[in-house]
């Protein structure tokens, strides 16, 4: 092996070396040093908290709500992560069925059927599950056709109802990002609150 050959493997050795330390030692503890400083609440998954300061999600990540007394949110191909089943860091993805897939009417006619017996008209983001499947927002048209249901599972009335929703509308992100929506489980929260429960 001749020197300069040996001399362009350490160089070699070293910069990979330099760039390993930069890339997977000072890069990480650096962005986790900016994210604990600036933005604790949502470097550490934005949870959210009961008075009694137990955790009961994240408001980045949706929660399924069956009952009749709590608003729905949008369907989701993988259920959220829920459960004791659940993975435990979560499942994210879309299920890349397409409208002529059978698997997927069939999955539509079920939510509609749902929907309906429930006496909720039908909304695309009550119908249809978001990209991620993991979408904690519903709009607040999908909220409001869900008033009725809510209002009489708490024996509460609907202008009750309505207000907390509409105290709940989160706008665009900077203004002009997206579309308002209202986060499913703070709302679901408030109306434990509300509700006494």
């Amino acid at each position: 092996m001749t020197m300069p050959l040996i001399k362009d493997i350490l160089i070699g050795l070293r910069a990979t070396l330099i760039l390993w330390v930069i890339a997977a030692v000072i890069y990480p503890f650096f962005i986790l040093f900016i994210g604990q400083v600036f933005v604790p609440n949502i470097a550490n998954g934005s949870l959210i908290q009961t008075q009694g300061g137990e955790v009961v999600g994240s408001a980045l990540i949706g929660q399924e709500f069956t009952e009749p007394g709590y608003f729905w949110s949008r369907p989701s191909v993988v259920n959220y992560s829920q459960g004791e089943e659940a993975q435990p860091t979560g499942v994210s993805g879309a299920s890349n069925l397409a409208p002529s897939n059978p698997e997927w009417m069939t999955r539509i006619t079920e939510e509609i059927a749902a929907l309906t017996g429930a006496v909720v008209n039908p909304t695309g983001d009550l119908l249809y599950s978001s990209g991620s499947g993991l979408d904690p927002h519903i709009t607040p048209e999908a909220a409001l056709v869900q008033v009725q249901r809510v209002a009489t599972a708490r024996g509460l009335s609907s202008s009750q109802i309505e207000e907390l929703i509409y105290n709940y509308i989160e706008g665009r992100f900077l203004g002009f990002f997206g579309e308002p929506g209202v986060n499913v489980l703070k709302l679901n929260l408030e109306l434990d609150q509300i509700s006494g429960v």
